[in-house]
């Protein structure tokens, strides 16, 4: 039998980098029960609150890492909630802003603390969660400067 160590399972990035993201997911998704979002959802606010002016579908995506085909369901759903309304951009139409309403601006506070909640008892100190966050973005940048395998 040839011996391939590059395939043994303790050798993988990609296990344990799954495994936590659905860990994590799973954690914010307890901790937004109470409001009635869905992770998705939330970090689509979070991109929204953190902008200064209506942003286009195709920038949320860009923030988010997300396509549109998967973003317009999530947009569709916060504007039926009241969260959000989309308009088409007066400029150029084939453009959809996504404008956070006065009930999404609500829904901030009640969500203020879904971070610290999702972090505490996860077994990292402060300065490791901002060293995660480091590689992470290092990651997510060099994936997005390679092209796919």
């Amino acid at each position: 039998m040839v011996d391939f160590p590059q395939l043994e399972l303790d050798a993988q990035l990609c296990l344990p980098l799954y495994a936590a993201a659905r860990g994590v997911t799973r954690r914010y998704a307890e901790a937004l029960g109470g409001v009635g979002l869905t992770y998705p959802q939330y970090v689509t606010m979070l991109a929204l609150w953190d902008a200064d002016a209506p942003l286009t579908v195709g920038e949320v995506g860009e923030r988010l890492h997300l396509d549109s085909g998967t973003l317009t369901p999530v947009l569709k759903r916060l504007e039926s909630a009241g969260f959000v309304v989309r308009r088409r951009d007066a400029v150029d139409e084939r453009r959809v802003r996504i404008e956070v309403t006065e009930r999404g601006e609500e829904l901030r506070p009640k969500v203020a603390d879904v971070p610290e909640r999702v972090w505490h008892g996860m077994g990292l100190a402060p300065a490791d969660v901002v060293q995660l966050r480091t590689l992470l973005d290092r990651l997510l940048l060099g994936l997005d400067a390679s092209p796919s395998a």
